[in-house]
């Protein structure tokens, strides 16, 4: 049984506009289903509702259909705000108007979307009701738009096709998690500790994706736990490209990995796949100005349940606290509940992000950075808080580099 791709690898597409101008009817005209409620009192939609594809020839896209954002009361402006977190994760934009009713509230939402520099395409909806004003398609130049009615489904063919000729060519050309790192016809081998973060039957997603785009290179794998790892590399008659652990296993693999074998683990492979590993290495380097009493705020894009020696809450928590020798304050956040004001904060510490798109993640590093505060991952964290950072950099020319420089800029 094949899976569906991960959301992950979907391009996200935010659905945004007024209330009542036919959003969630777009998305089943899309979608072809009912996925949203669809009613003629406006404000029906109150979450952002979000709904997998696969969007042919482009592939695997996720729709997400927002509240519109132009909701009032005490009510509305969370529905609101639950909105504009969708922009941090938009590769593209879609604006629904109303034919006819173009005004101050979407030359707003447009040039939100231009500033970020997310494409949008524009949909005049209803189409059977009333027509665009020509003003209004005349100032559109340098957007591409649309006439629909999600009703009848007239031009909803239309709006396929301009969502495949203006997907963005980052989405098209999809970089490699470490493809390229290990070349084809060479050899990776991944150290997948089994805990009780991978119940039976199951790998955790980044795994799961190193190993398929492994595949996708032509390269090949092997898949070893922690205490296998030392027989495995004896039996190979030529060593790995590279060796990539769980995060968590980093002082064992590193003790029983030969020192000429290129070591690195699966969170700062993903910090490089959906994040910036250079800005996130500049962050790490924080840790070292950490001090007693500082605050650290720990970020999980994904919402699963904390068990036992979890990663973030308890294992990230005593590294970090041992190498700064007293007391931090650890705050913990997960999903999408990453906070607009982090500027508390003395050092962020977030996820492999494997359950984002790379867009959100920028957005966050982004955020961190206009106010000044520092951003690491997990894994890049782990890996200096034991004193094996700069091996974790190897694979990564500028990422050591910068490292290095950072590092005597400090000695210095």
């Amino acid at each position: 049984m094949t899976q569906s791709a991960p959301k992950s690898f979907r391009l996200h597409i935010g659905i945004f506009g007024r209330r009542n101008v036919g959003k969630s009817s777009l998305l089943n005209a899309i979608t072809r289903q009912q996925v949203a409620i669809v009613s003629e009192h406006a404000g029906t939609t109150t979450d952002p509702v979000e709904k997998p594809m696969e969007l042919l020839p482009l592939g695997p896209v996720l729709f997400i259909d927002t509240a519109g954002i132009d909701d009032v009361g005490a009510l509305g402006e969370l529905r609101v705000q639950k909105t504009r977190q969708v922009f941090d994760r938009t590769d593209m934009g879609v604006l629904v108007v109303a034919a006819g009713e173009w005004g101050a509230f979407e030359d707003v939402i447009l040039e939100e979307l231009h500033a970020r520099k997310i494409p949008v395409i524009v949909v005049f909806n209803k189409i059977d009701l009333a027509e665009p004003s020509p003003d209004v398609v005349g100032g559109l130049i340098a957007t591409p738009y649309v006439y629909v009615s999600a009703a009848t489904n007239a031009g909803i063919a239309d709006f396929r096709q301009a969502l495949l000729d203006n997907a963005p060519d980052a989405f098209i050309n999809t970089p490699a998690i470490l493809g390229d790192l290990v070349g084809a016809g060479e050899m990776a081998v991944l150290v997948v500790p089994i805990d009780k973060e991978a119940p039976k039957g199951r790998l955790i997603m980044p795994q799961v994706q190193s190993i398929r785009d492994l595949l996708d290179t032509d390269a090949y794998c092997m898949v070893v736990k922690e205490r296998e790892l030392r027989a495995a590399l004896n039996n190979l008659k030529h060593p790995p490209k590279l060796v990539v652990t769980d995060s968590q296993a980093f002082l064992k693999v590193a003790a029983d990995t030969p020192r000429d074998i290129p070591l690195t683990s699966f969170s700062i492979l993903f910090a490089r796949f959906h994040g910036d590993l250079l800005a996130q290495v500049e962050g790490t380097m924080a840790i070292e100005r950490l001090k007693t009493g500082d605050r650290i705020l720990v970020a999980e894009h994904c919402s699963h349940h904390p068990i036992g020696e979890d990663i973030g809450r308890v294992k990230i928590p005593r590294w970090l606290t041992q190498y700064v020798g007293g007391k931090l304050e650890f705050i913990h956040v997960q999903g999408h509940d990453f906070p607009d004001d982090v500027s508390p904060y003395q050092l962020v510490v977030h996820c492999g992000a494997c359950t984002a798109n790379r867009r959100a993640m920028l957005n966050r590093i982004l955020k961190c950075r206009q106010q000044g505060v520092p951003i690491t991952n997990y894994g890049l964290a782990i890996s200096y808080s034991l004193g094996i950072f700069e091996r974790a950099l190897e694979p990564f020319p500028a990422a050591a580099a910068l490292y290095n420089e950072l590092k005597n800029g400090q000695a210095d």
